[in-house]
This record gives structure tokens, sequence and C-alpha cells, in this order.
């Protein structure tokens, strides 16, 4: 049985425009941070001339990926700008000299052309990451000896208000269905699925239009509820199989669709990862829409450009107001990980009441955990290591169900940063 609830979606302020693009600014502030890891090597130094697509910087360690510029300029400075976790980052500044000049052009008509040790060193030096948030390195999932079974495409998007998967494969199937048939017939991987929800009937038009023609390709419809989007939910629903740690325990590969579109444009084009979809959303943003944004445009550019806010009050989250995290400033630096900035207005929060033992965030917990328990356990850490809050996924819908108004993820949090110091 899946886990979940249904919850307003909210989609309808953002979805139904065409996907807008954002390129006037006069300085990017690419940010030195790869998966939370900010031990970065930098490649530029002031002065220096930049290509797009050029390597700023490479994270060390066993994960090696690189960072590049998203336009073309002069590396002017070094300057901290927060980004999406709350962090203030060290970013390479550089000055845009609106040409978007690329060192290589490079062209390639035939994606399945690659052999799979290629595949995998093109979607690493492009530096590939997941784009459904985690920012993990791409090129990892597919470096394995063990047979690949079944690839799995995350279309899922189940948090409220945010539709970048959605827009993209609207304008983008064709794209997309014809990299996910490539990265199968590359990788010798058996099926391939791409997962929608049931109720995006749209969408599934869309789909129906060109899937026909990959007979290795299915759809699956998946149910509406909260968090569906979660790969273990995902794998559960669609091969009826649980994994430990990693869905490659079963021969299975999760991958978001906006990661397969730039894996897309790296094996057509040798494009790095120098931009991405955001939504750009709220009751309190005056005209939400999908934007394509180049890496280090600072957020509240782009939300001049979508027409500012209608009450000055307003509450900014970076992310869905489920998994999203409240931010003081529209000032943060968009990177990979952000596929949504939410815009609400600036409400007074429900007063937290005493836990009234309900037991309904154990009953919604996705990852089946005691989340009330692990709140009520911070002070203990042989307590907590057995209440294993390391498994949780962060959905919120533990906070979003408790009728006593507890904020019972930001408990769950701490709980997990108390484990990571104890190491």
């Amino acid at each position: 049985m899946i886990t979940g609830l249904k919850i307003p979606g909210r989609k309808g302020l953002s979805i139904k425009n065409k996907i807008g693009i954002y390129n006037k600014m006069k300085y990017v502030y690419i940010p030195l941070i790869s998966g939370g890891d900010t031990d970065i090597t930098v490649a530029v130094k002031k002065g220096d001339y930049v290509y797009k697509g050029s390597v700023i910087g490479k994270r060390k360690g066993n994960l090696r990926i690189p960072i590049h510029s998203s336009v073309s300029g002069t590396v002017v400075d070094y300057e901290e700008k927060f980004v999406s976790n709350g962090q203030k980052v060290k970013c390479v500044v550089i000055e845009n000299d609106f040409l978007d000049a690329i060192e290589n052009e490079y062209e390639n008509n035939d994606l399945t052309k690659y052999t799979k040790k290629e595949f995998i060193k093109t979607i690493q030096e492009c530096g590939i990451v997941g784009l459904g948030g985690s920012g993990f390195p791409t090129y990892v999932k597919y470096n394995t000896d063990q047979k690949i079974k079944t690839l799995i495409v995350n279309a899922v998007e189940c948090e409220p208000y945010i539709t970048a998967d959605y827009v993209l494969v609207r304008e983008k199937c064709d794209e997309i269905l014809e990299t996910i048939d490539a990265i199968r017939e590359i990788n010798d991987i058996d099926e391939a699925i791409i997962a929608i929800k049931s109720h995006n009937t749209g969408l599934k038009e869309v789909i129906d239009n060109y899937i026909g023609t990959y007979l290795k390709l299915k759809l699956v419809l998946v149910p509406n509820i909260y968090p569906m989007g979660w790969e273990k939910s995902l794998v559960k629903f669609i091969k009826k199989t649980d994994y430990q740690r990693l869905p490659i325990e079963k021969g299975i590969v999760v991958s978001n669709v906006s990661t397969i579109y730039a894996i897309y444009e790296a094996l057509k084009y040798k494009k790095p990862l120098t931009e991405r979809i955001v939504t750009f959303t709220g009751e309190n943003l005056k005209r939400p829409q999908n934007v394509m944004v180049k890496m280090g445009t600072s957020a509240s550019e782009i939300i001049k450009k979508v027409g500012g806010i209608d009450n000055k009050d307003a509450l900014y989250i970076a992310g869905g107001p489920m998994m999203g995290k409240g931010i003081p400033t529209d000032d943060i630096i968009i990177n990979c990980n952000d596929n949504c900035i939410l815009v609400l207005d600036n409400y007074s929060l429900d007063i937290e009441t005493t836990c009234l033992r309900c037991g309904k965030c154990v009953e919604k917990c996705p990852a089946k955990l005691s989340p009330v328990l692990i709140g009520e356990s911070l002070d203990k850490v042989d307590r907590l290591k057995k209440l294993q809050p390391t498994r949780c996924i962060e959905c919120g819908l533990c906070s979003y169900i408790c009728p006593a108004k507890i904020n019972v993820r930001e408990k769950v949090r701490k709980a997990k940063e108390i484990l990571r110091k104890e190491g």
C-alpha cells in the first residue's frame, strides 16, 4: 500500500503559460557548491575571460563533478551570496558580455552513437545532476556493473504549486522521449517507463502523440497523492518491490524528467548544465510563470520580470510549500537544486498547541517513521538512533496533517542534524 494524502495542487497559477526566458542579467554569481559540498577547487581567477560552459570549479572527493559558467564574460570578483538552503556561499562573479560565446560548437544527430563509457563520461563532464532537488551526480547512477533492468522517469511533480516538469514535458516531449530511448539503448536497459499523475489528462495526450514510435517505452499513471513523486513510492507502485538504500539494488534507475532533458542537451550539443526551468509562483506574485533561468541569476531579477509582488509583506519559499525552505529575501542565487520560488502573503503562523497523541503523523509518514516520538527525543541520542530520523525524506506531511499545528518536520530535521554531528 502506498502511503500518502491528496492535497490541493494550486498549479493553475503557472501551468498555462509558455516557458519564459530571462537572459538580461548584467552579472551572474556562480555558487561554489555542489550537492551541499562547498569543498570546491576554483578553476578561474579575477580578470579571466570565460565562455558559456567554461569550467569554473570542480567538486573534490569521490563524486567529482564540474561547475560551469552560465554566460560568457569576465570574472570580476568573488562574493558571498545566499542560496536556497539558507547558507551564504562563495560565488564567482562574472560580468555578462551578452554574447553567449561557447568555445567549441558541437551537434550530434544520433543520440545512440555513444558507448556506455562515453555516455557516462559525457554526462559527468557536463555536470549533469538530479534536477528533482537532490543535486546528486547523475553519472553515478549509470556507472555500475549491475544490470539495469528498468529506467523510471519521474514526471510526477507531486509538490503543490510547482509546474516546471509539467511544462517541460508539454513543450519538449519529443526530445525527452528520444533521450529516454537512447539512454535505454546505450545502457542495455530492458524497459523504460515515464510516470505522471493520473489526473494529468492533458499531459497524457501530449505523450501519447509521440510514445507509439518507442516500443520499449511506456507511460504509467500514478495516484494523485502526495508524496507520490518520492522514488521509493514510485518503485513500489510501478514495480511492486522495495529496496533498502538505492533502487539499483533491484536493477532500477530513477531519473527526474528535467534531468533527462539536461542529458538530451549534453548528448546532442555537449552542453553543460548551465540553466534550468524554475517555477515562479504564488498568490503574492503578479504574473506566475515558469522561466528558463541561467545558473547564478538572482531570484529577485526574475520576480521583477514576472511583474513583481502584490503585497510588500511577502513570504518567500525556495521550493514548494511542503518540502521547501523559507528564505529571508528574494535575493538568493538560482542553482541546480531550485525548481521553484514561491511568493505567498506573509501571514501569522498557527499557534502550536500540545500534541494530541492522535497518531496521524505516524499514519501518514511515507517512510514509516514515528515523527512525534523523534521530536520528543532530541535530547536522547541513543533513542534517536533507534527511531532512525535519517530515513526521513522531509516531505512535510507530518506538519501538514498535525491538528495541534506542531512543526513536526522541523523537529525531525533537527534530529537528523544531531545524528550527523554524532557521526
